[in-house]
C-alpha cells in the first residue's frame, strides 16, 4: 500500500497557530517570515556580480532595470504563495498531480540541477566573504562551508519561526552594510532619481541588463514560497484563506521591496565608486573589495561589503536547503535526514568548486558564478510556465484563480523573463563553442537543446486540454453496441470513474453492455479537483462542483432508462484517494476507468490515475481504452 502523501515540508506544516481574535498588526506579525526567506535569494552572491557590472560599466542608467525585475518577482512570488495557500500543495507537488512520472521525474532533475548551482553561487560567495574578511584562501573558504550543515541542523530543531528569525538578522545586516556603504560613497541623489527612467538597450548594456533580469527570479523561490505559507494554520474557509493571502502579499512586497534595496545599492555603490573615477572594468567581487578602502577613504567600506557578502552566502545557503527537501520531496516523493539531504547538495557544489579552484586557480570563482546563473537561467523557464497554468486553472484555484489582469501581467513578466534568459543562455552557449569550451560544447549544448521542445510542450499542454474539454458544452453517452460478454459474476457492484468529458462516452460504451448483462450494480464517480470543493466541502456554492453533479444525474438517469441500478457518488481531491476511498466505501467489487491510449510520446506526456490507484486499494481495476475525439 503506498504511503498517504505528506504535507509539504510536514515539520513545520501548520505549526505556527493564526488567532482570529488577535489585532492587524498582531495577524501581521504571524504572517510575516516567508517572503523574508525567500528574498534572500533575490540577494545571493550570484545577483552581486551582475549589479556591481551594471553600476561600473553604465553608472546608475540601469536601476529601472532593477525596478522591473523587481516588480516581475512580486508578481511571480504571489502567485507562488497564493498557489501554496489555495491548494495546500507546493509548486513541485502540484508538478507531481499534474505531469505524467517521466515529465514529473525529468523536472525533478533539472530542478536538483538549478539548487545546486545556486548552492555553487552561495559557496563561492561566503568562501570570498571569508577570504575577503579573515584572508582566509578561497579554496579552504570552499572547504569550510562543508560546516555549516551544522547551523542549519541546530535552527531546524527550534522552528520554523526561529529560522526566518535568522534569516531576517542577515537580511538586515546586509541593508545595514549596504546603508553604512551609501552613506561613505555620497552618491549624486539627481543621478541616482533619473536611474528610474526606463533607457535605451544595446550592446555590453544590453548584455549586462539581461544578466540583471536573469540572475533576479530564481526558480527554487518558487517551490520555497509556496511550501512556506502552508507552515501557518490558517482557517479552511475561502475567509480565512483570503485573508491569508492579503498578509502574504504585503509580506511579498515588503520582503522584496528588502531585497531590491540592496540590489540597487550594490548598483549605486558600483556607480558612484568605480564608475565615477573611470574604474569600469571591474570584474570580480575581490577587484571590487579592493578598491573600496582607496576610492572611499574609509576602511570601513571594505568590511561592510565582505561583512554582507558572508551574509548573503550564509542566508542563501539556509533556504537554498529547505527549497532541496521541498522539492525532492513534492517531486518524487523521498524525504532524507535533513543532515543527509544538506550534505549532498552541498558536495554537489563544493566538488566541483575545489575542482576549478585546483585546476584553474581562484581566478576561476567568478567564471564559476557566471555558469551558476547560466544553469538557473535554464531551469527558471520550467518553475514558471506550471506556476502561471496552475494559478489559472479555477479546478486546482478555485474562487481563488487568478484574475485576467493577473494573467496579463504573469504571462508578460514570464516572456520578457525567458526571452531574456534564453538569449543570456544564447550567448553563453556561443561565446563557449568559440572558446572551444568542453562543458558547454558536450553538455551545455546538448541539454538546451532537448529541453526546447519539453518547454514548448509545457506551455501548450494545458492550453490544448482546455479546449478539447470545452468543444462540447454537454457530454452525449454512447449508444450501447450488443452485448459480447459478460462480466463475472463476483463483480455485484461495479464503480466507474468517470472524467466529466468525452472520454467518457467511451468508458460507458465499452463496459455498460458487460454490467447489464451480469445485472451488477453501478456507482458512478467523479472527483472534483478545485480548491473550494476542497476544503470548504461539496455543498459549497461552487460552480464546477453544480454542474459535475448535474453530469452524474444526467447520466445515472439515462442508465436507469437502459434497465441498470446506477448510483452516484462525487469527491474532492485527489483522483486516486478519492476513488480509492469511495469504492472501499461502497463495498466496490470492480472499478473501471480510463486510458488515453496514446502511442509513443503520447504514453509519455499523458498520463493517468491508474498506477496510482492501482497502489491504493487491492479492488480490480479493469482500465478501457478512450479518446479525445470520443462521441
Amino acid at each position: 500500500m503506498r504511503r498517504a502523501r505528506q504535507p509539504s515540508l510536514p515539520e513545520v506544516h501548520d505549526s505556527i497557530p493564526v488567532r482570529k481574535t488577535s489585532t492587524f498588526w498582531r495577524r501581521l506579525f504571524t504572517f510575516t517570515g516567508p517572503a523574508f526567506m525567500v528574498a534572500v535569494g533575490y540577494t545571493d552572491p550570484g545577483n552581486w556580480a551582475t549589479d556591481l557590472a551594471g553600476g561600473a560599466q553604465f553608472g546608475y542608467q540601469l536601476i529601472w532595470v532593477i525596478l522591473i525585475s523587481n516588480l516581475m518577482a512580486i508578481v511571480l512570488q504571489t502567485l507562488s504563495a497564493r498557489l501554496g495557500l489555495a491548494t495546500r500543495r507546493d509548486l513541485a507537488q502540484s508538478c507531481r498531480d499534474h505531469y505524467p512520472p517521466p515529465i514529473t521525474w525529468l523536472l525533478w532533475g533539472l530542478s536538483e540541477i538549478a539548487i545546486a548551482a545556486c548552492d555553487l553561487a552561495e559557496v563561492l560567495g561566503t568562501a570570498i566573504g571569508l577570504h575577503l574578511l579573515l584572508g582566509l584562501p578561497i579554496l579552504w573558504g570552499v572547504v569550510v562551508t562543508a560546516f555549516d550543515v551544522m547551523l542549519l541542523l541546530a535552527l531546524q530543531s527550534y522552528g520554523i519561526r526561529k529560522i526566518e528569525a535568522v534569516i531576517l538578522s542577515l537580511v538586515a545586516t546586509i541593508g545595514i552594510c549596504f546603508a553604512v556603504e551609501m552613506f561613505l560613497s555620497k552618491p549624486p541623489v539627481g543621478a541616482v532619481l533619473l536611474g528610474f527612467v526606463p533607457g535605451s538597450l544595446g550592446g555590453g548594456k544590453l548584455y549586462v541588463a539581461i544578466g540583471i533580469l536573469g540572475a533576479t527570479v530564481m526558480p527554487h523561490n518558487l517551490y520555497l514560497h509556496s511550501a512556506l505559507v502552508q507552515s501557518r494554520a490558517i482557517e479552511r474557509t475561502e475567509r480565512g484563506i483570503s485573508e491569508a493571502a492579503g498578509f502574504n502579499l504585503l509580506d511579498s512586497v515588503v520582503a522584496l521591496n528588502g531585497a531590491f534595496f540592496v540590489n540597487v545599492a550594490i548598483l549605486v555603490l558600483a556607480a558612484a565608486t568605480f564608475f565615477t573615477s573611470g574604474h569600469q572594468n571591474v570584474a570580480t567581487l575581490e577587484e571590487a573589495h579592493s578598491l573600496l578602502d582607496p576610492l572611499l577613504g574609509s576602511a570601513l567600506a571594505p568590511i561592510a561589503f565582505a561583512l554582507a557578502l558572508l551574509a548573503a552566502g550564509q542566508s542563501s545557503t539556509i533556504t537554498g536547503t529547505l527549497a532541496g527537501q521541498v522539492v525532492m520531496e513534492g517531486f518524487i516523493s523521498i524525504r532524507l535526514r535533513p543532515w543527509l539531504r544538506r550534505i549532498i547538495t552541498r558536495s554537489l557544489a563544493i566538488i566541483p568548486a575545489v575542482i576549478v579552484i585546483l585546476w584553474k586557480g581562484d581566478r576561476s570563482v567568478d567564471v564559476l558564478l557566471v555558469l551558476s546563473q547560466v544553469i538557473l537561467s535554464l531551469q527558471l523557464s520550467f518553475a514558471i510556465i506550471p506556476l502561471i497554468h496552475f494559478t489559472s486553472d479555477r479546478r486546482k484555484m478555485g474562487s481563488f484563480v487568478t484574475p485576467w489582469w493577473g494573467k496579463t501581467l504573469a504571462w508578460i513578466s514570464a516572456a520578457v523573463i525567458i526571452c531574456l534568459n534564453a538569449k543570456l543562455v544564447f550567448e553563453s552557449v556561443m561565446g563557449g563553442l568559440e572558446a572551444g569550451n568542453f562543458v558547454v560544447r558536450w553538455i551545455l549544448l546538448p541539454v538546451t537543446v532537448l529541453l526546447v521542445p519539453l518547454l514548448i510542450w509545457m506551455i501548450v499542454e494545458p492550453l490544448w486540454r482546455r479546449w478539447q474539454e470545452l468543444r462540447v458544452a454537454v457530454v452525449p453517452t454512447a449508444m450501447l453496441p450488443t452485448l459480447e460478454a459478460p462480466l463475472n459474476r463476483q463483480f455485484r457492484r461495479v464503480a466507474i470513474a468517470l472524467e466529466a468529458s468525452l472520454r467518457d462516452s467511451s468508458i460507458l460504451a465499452g463496459v455498460i453492455p458487460l454490467i447489464r448483462a451480469a445485472k451488477s450494480e453501478v456507482v458512478l464517480i467523479h472527483v472534483v479537483e478545485s480548491a473550494v470543493a476542497r476544503f470548504i466541502g461539496l455543498n459549497a456554492d461552487d460552480e464546477e462542483v453544480q454542474h459535475d453533479l448535474d453530469y452524474l444525474d444526467r447520466v445515472a438517469n439515462q442508465l436507469r432508462q437502459n434497465g441498470i441500478t446506477c448510483s452516484t457518488r462525487i469527491g474532492a481531491g485527489e483522483p486516486e484517494d478519492e476513488i480509492a476511498r469511495i469504492a472501499e466505501e461502497e463495498k466496490i467489487n470492480l472499478i473501471v476507468t480510463g486510458s488515453h491510449g496514446h502511442r509513443l510520446l503520447g504514453d509519455i506526456f499523458h498520463g493517468s490515475t491508474i498506477n496510482e490507484l492501482r497502489q491504493l486499494t487491492s479492488i480490480p481495476v479493469m482500465t478501457i481504452r478512450t479518446h479525445d475525439h470520443a462521441s
